[in-house]
């Protein structure tokens, strides 16, 4: 009885959560502009979508965005999380750990604003013009992926045997190259896990890019959250399709790596 009403209980919470997706996914190939009578099969908003100038600007800004602070934020990052692993004084490293897990459970107004309070402060400072543009928008987005980088790296370097590079420089390896041959390869799959992870939310943000942008540069959130106060146009659930799409496979490459990395592991033990 306890494992039927476990099971009605999951499904009823996939149900919910994937049949408005798959909803969306099918009605973004009607032909006809209707949301609840299909009446064929057709790549007609798709078109639409990708001949309208407006939709591919900004969905190209939020592409330059999510890289550059995906990249920035997973070579930052993993330094961050080398640094911390080498750490001797546990209280400091305990100390660095709880500083990495605040922006994580911070709300996302809260560091939004902030971020926000303190570029206008900088900007009138040094006499910007504008004080929110892209250079403050890449810097938030930096910032709230940075934590998730290292959560996905130092699992990686606990798991990793401390003397590798030991036995490579004894082998005749720089420190650098050391890192570079061994250390570096043997995380990679978290590093992987926390530049596909940077992406995913950088691209899906909001709330902070919200605050932390000027007019000049729109990402494909606040464009979607301006045009969706009108009736929705059926071209914008093919956009929600190739997001939720795009996504997808980030998150199923994500996974495979990780299930191939534990793989190596258990034979490796």
């Amino acid at each position: 009885m306890k494992k039927a009403i476990g099971n009605i209980f999951v499904g009823l919470m996939y149900f919910l959560l994937y049949v408005p997706l798959a909803v969306m996914v099918f009605f973004s190939f009607n032909s006809a502009r209707s949301t609840s009578v299909f009446k064929g099969f057709s790549l007609k908003w798709y078109a639409e979508l990708f001949s309208s100038s407006t939709t591919m600007t900004v969905l190209r800004n939020t592409l330059v965005l999510a890289v550059l602070s995906a990249v920035i934020a997973t070579v930052v990052g993993t330094a961050a999380a080398i640094y911390i692993y080498y750490l001797r004084s546990p209280a400091w490293k305990s100390s660095i750990n709880l500083v990495t897990n605040i922006p994580m459970m911070n709300p996302d107004i809260v560091t939004g604003v902030s971020l926000m309070l303190l570029f206008v402060f900088v900007g009138r400072l040094i006499g910007a013009a504008n004080s929110l543009n892209f250079g403050t928008l890449l810097i938030a987005h930096i910032t709230f992926n940075l934590p998730y980088v290292i959560l996905n790296v130092l699992p990686k370097l606990n798991q990793t045997d401390p003397h590798l590079a030991e036995a490579a420089q004894d082998l005749g390896s720089t420190p650098t190259q050391a890192f570079f041959k061994v250390v570096l390869p043997s995380i990679m799959p978290g590093v992987t896990s926390g530049l596909l992870m940077a992406f995913t939310l950088s691209l899906d943000d909001f709330v902070i890019s919200y605050y932390t942008t000027g007019s000049s540069y729109q990402t494909l959130p606040l464009y979607i959250f301006n045009i969706v106060k009108k009736p929705v146009k059926p071209d914008l659930y093919a956009l929600f399709t190739l997001i939720f799409t795009t996504v997808l496979v980030f998150l199923l490459i994500s996974n495979i790596m990780q299930m191939r990395s534990d793989k190596k592991n258990r034979e490796k033990n």
